[in-house]
C-alpha cells in the first residue's frame, strides 16, 4: 500500500494500492486498463482543495503532476494539459499577455479539478470557470481518448466541462481566454442593511461583486472589482503583506486557534474583526486582484440558489448561526455567478447567488452545515461539487434537469464504474457492491 493522501483541510484521507504519474494520454490508457483487469477502482486527483471525497480511493491514484504543461496558444485559445494549477496558468497566460475572463479567489486547484467541480468566482455576466472551456480531451474507462466541443460530440462536452470525475480523467483543456487586464479592487466595511437596500445596484453596476457577512453582527465587508485602463493605484507592499499575510492568515489563524479553545469569545472577536477592518483601493493585474491566499485552514460548505431566493436564505443562516450550540468562528461569503447550459453545473438554466458557509479545522460543523442545508435545498440549492454536503442521488436528481442524462452518460463510458468511489456512489447512484 501507499503512503496515505490527505486533501487540503485534512478531512478527507484514503491510501490507494498504488500511484500512478502517466506523461501522455497513451500512458493513462494503460493504467486504465491495468486497473481494471486487476479489478481495482481508479480515481484522479488534483491539488486536494475539495472538501468531499470525491477523489479517494482504494484503488489506483492517478496524479496529473507530470501532464501539466503548455500545449499551445492560437489567439485567445489556449490548450494546457489538465494537471496544470491554476497559478501556474496564471502565470503562462500573463506570458502570453492573457487573463482567463474570471476566477475564484484560491488559485492552487488544478485546472482539471476546478473544471470538475464547477469552481466559480463571482460577477453578473459570468458563468463557472467551465464556461471558458472550448474543448477538452479525456480517456475513458476502456483507455480510449476523447474529444469534444460544442461541435464534436456536443452531449459529451455538455457533461464533461462539470464531471465530478465520473466519466474520465481530463488530459487536456482549450480554454478561450482574453487579452490581460486590470481590476480596480474598492474593498470596505460596511453595514448589512446597505447590501440589501442597494443589491441589484452593487450586482449590476460592478464586474465582480461580492459580500462578506460576520457571524453575530449586522456588519460586512463588501468587494468590487472593476476593470480599468491601467494600472496606475498599485498596492504597496507593505499594506498586501499587512493585510493579505498577516491579518488575513497569521492574526486570523491565531484568533481561530484562540476561538476553538474558547468558545465564548467568538462573537466578541467577530465584532472587533467587522469593525477594525479599513478600507482600501487598489489596481493590479486580474489574477493579483481575484486570488489571495489561504493559509488558515477550514472545511466549507457552499450553496448557488436562485438568486431571488438569496434573501430568505441568508436570514435562515442567520437564525441558524444564533441558535447553534457551538461558535462559528468564519465569515459568510457570498457571489453571484450568470447562467449556463452545462448539465451538472450549480448554474446550469439560471442566475445563481452562492452561499458559502466555513469553519476552522478541528471546530464543530456538521450541526451547521446541516441546518444550513436544510434551508438551501427547500429554496431549490444546488451544493458545490467540491465542498461538503450531505445530498444524494435521489434528491440531486429533483435539482439538476439534466441529471439523468448526466447518469446515462456515465454509464455509457464507464459502464463497470471504473471511476466510482462511495462519494460518487452516493451523488450519482447506485451504491457500490460489498
Amino acid at each position: 500500500m501507499t503512503s496515505p493522501w490527505a486533501n487540503w483541510a485534512g478531512n478527507q484521507t484514503a491510501r490507494a494500492a498504488r500511484v500512478a504519474h502517466p506523461e501522455t494520454p497513451d500512458e493513462l490508457g494503460e493504467v486504465l486498463r491495468t486497473a481494471a483487469g486487476e479489478g481495482l477502482r481508479v480515481k484522479a486527483v488534483g491539488s486536494g482543495h475539495s472538501f468531499t471525497s470525491a477523489a479517494a480511493t482504494d484503488g489506483v491514484r492517478v496524479e496529473l503532476d507530470r501532464m501539466a504543461s503548455l500545449v499551445r496558444v492560437e489567439g485567445d485559445l489556449v490548450t494546457v494539459r489538465a494537471g496544470m494549477p491554476l497559478a501556474k496558468l496564471n502565470a503562462v497566460l500573463a506570458a502570453h499577455g492573457l487573463a482567463m475572463p474570471n476566477l475564484g479567489d484560491i488559485d492552487a486547484q488544478t485546472i482539471s479539478g476546478a473544471l470538475s467541480t464547477g469552481t466559480h468566482g463571482t460577477g453578473a455576466a459570468f458563468g463557472c470557470l467551465s464556461t471558458f472551456v472550448e474543448a477538452l480531451e479525456l480517456v475513458t474507462a476502456g483507455g480510449s481518448v476523447l474529444r469534444c466541443s460544442a461541435t464534436e460530440r456536443p452531449e459529451l462536452f455538455a457533461a464533461a466541462r462539470v464531471n465530478i470525475g465520473a466519466l474520465g480523467v481530463l488530459t487536456s483543456v482549450t480554454l478561450r481566454c482574453v487579452p490581460a487586464f486590470v481590476l480596480r479592487a474598492d474593498e470596505r466595511p460596511a453595514p448589512l442593511a446597505d447590501v440589501w437596500s442597494g443589491l441589484d445596484e452593487h450586482i449590476a453596476e460592478n464586474d465582480h461583486f461580492e459580500f462578506y457577512w460576520f457571524p453575530y453582527t449586522d456588519r460586512v465587508q463588501m468587494k468590487r472589482n472593476n476593470r480599468v485602463e491601467v494600472s496606475d493605484r498599485p498596492l504597496a507592499g507593505w499594506r498586501r503583506w499587512l493585510d493579505d499575510d498577516f491579518l488575513s492568515n497569521a492574526v486570523f489563524g491565531g484568533a481561530c486557534r484562540f476561538g476553538r479553545t474558547f468558545p465564548a469569545v467568538v462573537p466578541t472577536v467577530s465584532r472587533v474583526s467587522a469593525r477594525a477592518l479599513s478600507a482600501r483601493t487598489y489596481t493590479a493585474p486580474s489574477h493579483d486582484v481575484f486570488c489571495t491566499p489561504r493559509r488558515v485552514r477550514f472545511v466549507e460548505m457552499e450553496y448557488g440558489l436562485p438568486r431571488a431566493a438569496l434573501r430568505e436564505a441568508f436570514d435562515g443562516l442567520r437564525s441558524v448561526v444564533a441558535g447553534l450550540p457551538f461558535r462559528v468562528q468564519f465569515p459568510v461569503e457570498v457571489r453571484f455567478t450568470a447562467a449556463d447550459d452545462i448539465w451538472l453545473s450549480h448554474g446550469h438554466g439560471r442566475d445563481n447567488a452562492y452561499i458559502a458557509i466555513h469553519q476552522f479545522v478541528g471546530a464543530p460543523y456538521e450541526e451547521y452545515f446541516r441546518r444550513f442545508e436544510a434551508i438551501a435545498t427547500a429554496l431549490d440549492g444546488r451544493p458545490h461539487w467540491g465542498k461538503m454536503h450531505y445530498r444524494d442521488a435521489a434528491s440531486l436528481a429533483q435539482s439538476y434537469p439534466r441529471f439523468t442524462d448526466f447518469v446515462a452518460m456515465r454509464d455509457e463510458l464507464d459502464p463497470g464504474h471504473l471511476f466510482a468511489n462511495p462519494y460518487t456512489a452516493r451523488t450519482l447512484g447506485p451504491p457500490l457492491p460489498h
